[in-house]
């Protein structure tokens, strides 16, 4: 199973669709916050589940600011990382994602894509599609019954 992930795109739809674009086939679109109303018009305009979690910037959001999936097997825990001070280290995403029992833990706010290991828990931040950041970047995940792998892509 192939998985985009994006976050902190902030109303930058032209570039959420690119990165769409840009990517060959993918099974699921997750979109991590920031602003998640984008995901519903993406979700309208491709042929693929789109799920979707609220960040700090989606007030009044009914969407969740948390969620656990199983794809293929595997536990991904969703959440856009402000809960979890990301800005300030990983220490308090690497103990929620242990206490969920997660295979991968995926999740934004910071604007700098990331792909690390958390006490054996895979860690992604896609990074940001925002107009003004310097680097505009998404992640794919794989998911195999054998495990998961995640790449970043940037967007120029």
């Amino acid at each position: 199973m192939r998985i985009l992930v994006m976050s902190d795109t902030h109303g930058n739809l032209p570039l959420a669709l690119q990165a769409c674009e840009q990517t060959d086939s993918f099974d699921e679109l997750i979109h991590l916050g920031d602003v998640c109303d984008d995901a519903e018009i993406l979700a309208h305009a491709l042929d693929v589940p789109v799920i979707k979690v609220a960040g700090n910037c989606d007030i009044g959001s009914a969407s969740p600011r948390e969620l656990v999936l199983e794809r293929e097997g595997k536990k991904l825990l969703l959440m856009h990382g402000d809960a979890c001070g990301v800005k300030n280290g990983l220490g308090m995403l690497e103990k929620r994602a242990r206490e969920a029992g997660v295979d991968a833990v995926l999740f934004g706010h910071t604007h700098r894509a990331t792909v690390t290991t958390l006490s054996g828990i895979l860690a992604v931040n896609p990074g940001t599609l925002m107009r003004t950041a310097h680097l505009k970047s998404f992640a794919l995940l794989e998911i195999t019954p054998a495990g998961i792998s995640a790449k970043l892509y940037d967007i120029h």
